[in-house]
């Protein structure tokens, strides 16, 4: 340690305080000591202060009540969120050029790849990879030009893998080595799943687009000094439970515990039992639980790893030497000293069982001996978090339904999708090969999927379809219906092919409750298919048994999967691989080859995209006609201070738990919706709609798309549907011609929403949209803090109720019009006035945390703040 400070002392601009005692490191979380190295190696006097790592290396009496800088090492996006990150710095250049300025000096700061992964959907098109590239040849060619005009930026073609999974097993360093320097790999990225990367003792957590966009030029992220939760973990877990298992236990657990917007650490006996894989599964599930991540530090366990994956001796001997120098290096020995934390957790990880998660929220788990009985339950249940308030008379309903020939008979219950998805376990082949192996004794034993059964295999990388290839176990998945249907994000972000129409037609005469299974991570109501209102989360063994079965509601202790040879009942015991087998797979086909062919692939790429051409101007040549990729109009609208909101109009009033998913679909684009209004009067046919996450580029497309989800709920309408009502003239109207009419009389709008608003995946469209739709605040009893920060980002003012307070209590109906007064000079977590038209006043939260948020929302949002910046 003393070796460290004086090294860091003598080399950068750091003044050590008399008053400073070494052994202060000692007690610090791994995660904090991170933070820390960070802020003394960047630490200039301007974005980072002296003052900042002296309040990290305080810690313990700082946290929770001061901001500090976090300076990462990369920015990882990948194509949903990177298309109008690369689009917005394209207008930038085009910004600079128009007020004088040199566009050519509008790069990325900071190191970024971008991976070109969630182009994927799961259709007939996908026999044909040409055809699949061609539908999305406009994006990736604006991709290919941002590839040779930016400078500080790699793109990840195609075909290659998820972006999260290729940040772990390809771009991840874990030490920076730069001009022989040394430095811990810390990473922000634009997907949720970026916390992946602390299962390697790497430093992550994804933020909106709009903070990245400011990391990339070399502006920190800034947060609250959060709270550590140490979480012990203890024990050895049930040879029958999976990674997911042990994911979905800790996030009930975590949950529970309630650490949103802190920091989680694993400690105890119990993490050495975890390999590198279980520990990026638990990583990967914290925005779940709402942490900011999940952090695995780096022990012998995370070396033994890199070893396999094609770390050469010398630069694994330079990495554990440094870490143990700078004390970043987690010693497994029960001797050894651990950190102080603000709260300890403890979980056994011996009372793990298999659990499912659902019917319509990730946190909701079932046990998989209690099923049948909960999804009973469901169906009794009112309708709501759980339930679907079936009539007890309808609910042993049979519709006879004719497919291919064959008659089937859905009921309430039966599974119409099944997605075996690696992205929750990449890297980790004990569960996909548990899948494949459970395939094999399944088919050996005579047991099928019903044809109709909408079953995929989406591998997050060509590394998972190697070990399924070298163990034998893919012609298995693929005689049960699960081939390979490319790499990238499919089932979990709503690219499902759509289900036959006998099935849709049978589900909706019947008012079936469907269900899909699928081993990803979200879940969220009407995202899979309109027609599915129950979706749960399993690990791929158990996608795969249910898909068997064809319903949810079997009893696997009693009840047999099927009928095998010979008339015999098979039961998923009969079937289910031991650990013992999956281990002797494991040792056979997990080999380091796996990782060097595809760092190969990585750097070859691919044929396709080699050949693509592409312009090589400095600015980008903006196709009018383009219904991919337009020029965005944010530049266009510049506010250098707040202005006061009069006479608002309320355009939406939501209730709990609005996801970023229910205010920026990413799915498909519905025929009725005011996008596909827009795309058909571009000509294009619903079969060239593609999906809003692909269209990300153009804003005309992402506006009319904004509130567009078919299960958003607005208390104006009283029932699911992206409909609101224009009060002036009384029409219900989609959310957007709603918006169009507001803004044409020169209304402003704003948002009235209850608790956790913006929960889910972070996105930049779900601030953007509303931005150009003219909301102008967002009145919610809580919000998810990044979302939060999305749109004080874009500039729109996110205001919450005061404590015990909301529209119920203050007797607000959402029909009044408000009228809220910011002062000369905002301050963080003021309060507002706000009067409506009906005379009643009452006080809000600003919820502006600092004064880097205050300047950023002044001038109109972070967006503005960087192009005035250039100029």
């Amino acid at each position: 340690t003393s070796a460290f400070f004086i090294f860091i002392s003598s080399s950068l601009d750091f003044t050590m305080p008399e008053s400073f005692t070494l052994p202060t490191l000692d007690v610090l979380p791994y995660s904090i000591r991170v933070l820390f190295e960070s802020s003394i190696r960047n630490c200039d006097g301007f974005l980072v202060k002296e003052t900042d790592a002296m309040n990290i290396l305080d810690w313990k009496t700082k946290q929770n009540n001061v901001e500090v800088p976090f300076c990462p090492a990369r920015v990882v996006l990948q194509d949903f969120t990177g298309i109008p990150a690369m689009v917005d710095f394209a207008a930038m250049r085009e910004a600079v050029r128009n007020a004088g300025g040199d566009p050519v000096k509008v790069n990325p700061a900071c190191p970024t790849d971008l991976t070109v992964d969630h182009s994927l959907q799961i259709d007939f098109i996908l026999k044909n990879q040409e055809m699949e590239f061609g539908r999305n040849r406009e994006r990736l060619q604006f991709f290919k030009w941002s590839s040779k005009v930016f400078k500080n930026i790699s793109i990840i073609p195609p075909e290659t893998g998820m972006a999260h999974q290729v940040n772990l097993e390809y771009l991840s360093r874990v030490v920076f080595e730069v001009k022989d320097f040394l430095y811990p790999d810390s990473v922000v990225g634009t997907d949720s799943h970026t916390t992946m990367v602390n299962g390697l003792g790497i430093l992550g957590w994804g933020v909106g687009g709009i903070e990245t966009e400011a990391v990339m030029l070399g502006m920190p992220v800034t947060l609250t000094l959060p709270e550590v939760v140490g979480c012990e973990l203890t024990g050895t877990a049930s040879t029958l439970a999976t990674s997911i298992d042990i994911v979905l236990s800790i996030t009930k657990h975590l949950r529970q515990a309630d650490v949103a917007g802190k920091f989680v650490e694993f400690f105890g006996s119990g993490v050495s039992q975890l390999s590198v894989a279980d520990r990026t599964t638990i990583a990967n599930m914290c925005p779940e639980y709402g942490a900011i991540l999940s952090f695995f530090p780096v022990d012998n366990v995370t070396l033994k790893h890199l070893k396999h994956t094609g770390f050469d001796k010398a630069k694994l001997e330079v990495m554990e030497a440094y870490l143990k120098a700078v004390k970043l290096f987690r010693n497994d020995e029960s001797s050894s000293r651990e950190p102080e934390y603000s709260q300890v957790l403890q979980i056994s990880l011996s009372s793990i069982i298999p659990y499912v998660s659902g019917p319509k929220r990730s946190q909701d788990r079932v046990a998989v001996n209690n099923m049948k009985s909960d999804f009973q339950a469901c169906l009794n249940e009112k309708t709501g978090v759980k339930g679907f308030q079936i009539a007890v008379e309808k609910q042993n309903d049979i519709v006879p339904v004719q497919y291919e020939g064959n008659e089937y008979k859905l009921s309430h219950g039966c599974i119409v999708i099944a997605a075996v998805i690696s992205c929750t376990n990449n890297c980790n082949p004990s569960v996909m090969l548990a899948a494949g192996l459970l395939a094999k004794k399944a088919v050996e034993a005579g047991l099928v999927v019903k044809p109709y059964i909408r079953t995929s295999l989406s591998p997050g990388s060509g590394m998972v379809t190697h070990y399924l290839s070298s163990s034998g176990v893919l012609p298995y998945l693929s005689k049960l219906g699960f081939e390979v249907v490319g790499y990238g994000c499919s089932t979990c972000v709503g690219n499902t092919a759509p289900l036959p129409e006998a099935i849709r037609n049978a589900i909706k005469q019947g008012d079936i409750i469907a269900c899909g299974v699928l081993s990803g991570t979200k879940n969220f109501e009407g995202r899979l298919c309109d027609c599915v209102r129950a979706n749960y989360l399993a690990s791929p063994p158990l996608v795969v048994a249910y898909a068997i079965a064809g319903t949810v509601r079997i009893d696997f202790e009693t009840e047999p999967l099927g009928i095998g040879f010979n008339g015999k009942s098979i039961y998923l015991r009969d079937i289910w691989p031991t650990r013992k087998e999956l281990h002797t797979v494991e040792e056979e086909c997990v080999i380091s080859s796996m990782f060097k062919e595809l760092k190969e692939k990585m750097e070859k790429g691919n044929k396709r995209w080699n050949s693509l051409e592409a312009p090589e101007s400095a600015l980008f040549p903006w196709d009018l006609k383009s219904t991919y990729i337009r020029c965005p109009s944010f530049f266009d609208k510049l506010v250098i201070s707040p202005q006061a909101i009069e006479n608002a109009h309320v355009l939406l009033y939501l209730g709990d738990s609005v996801t970023t998913d229910h205010i920026s679909p990413a799915g498909s684009i519905a025929r009725s919706s005011a996008a596909a209004k827009y795309l058909t009067n571009k000509g294009l046919t619903p079969r060239e709609f593609n999906s809003y996450g692909a269209r990300r580029g153009n804003d005309a497309v992402m506006t009319r798309g904004t509130f567009a989800n078919i299960k958003l709920l607005n208390k104006f309408i009283g029932k699911p549907a992206p409909k609101t009502i224009h009060f002036p003239s009384g029409q219900t109207l989609d959310v957007f011609e709603a918006a169009e009419l507001y803004q044409k009389e020169g209304v402003p709008v704003i948002i009235l929403a209850g608790k956790k608003y913006g929960l889910g995946s972070s996105r930049d469209w779900a601030a953007k949209g509303p931005f150009l739709l003219g909301v102008k605040a967002v009145l919610a009893e809580s919000y998810e803090k990044v979302h939060k920060s999305q749109l004080i980002g874009i500039g729109i003012a996110p205001l919450q109720f005061l404590p015990g307070e909301n529209p119920n209590t203050l007797g607000l109906t959402g029909r009044e019009q408000f009228s809220i007064l910011f002062p000369p000079e905002l301050s963080p977590g003021m309060t507002l006035d706000i009067k409506t038209s009906t005379g009643k006043v009452f006080s809000v939260i600003a919820l502006f945390e600092n004064d880097v948020e205050i300047t950023l929302y002044k001038y109109g949002g972070s967006l503005n703040f960087v192009a005035r910046r250039f100029l």
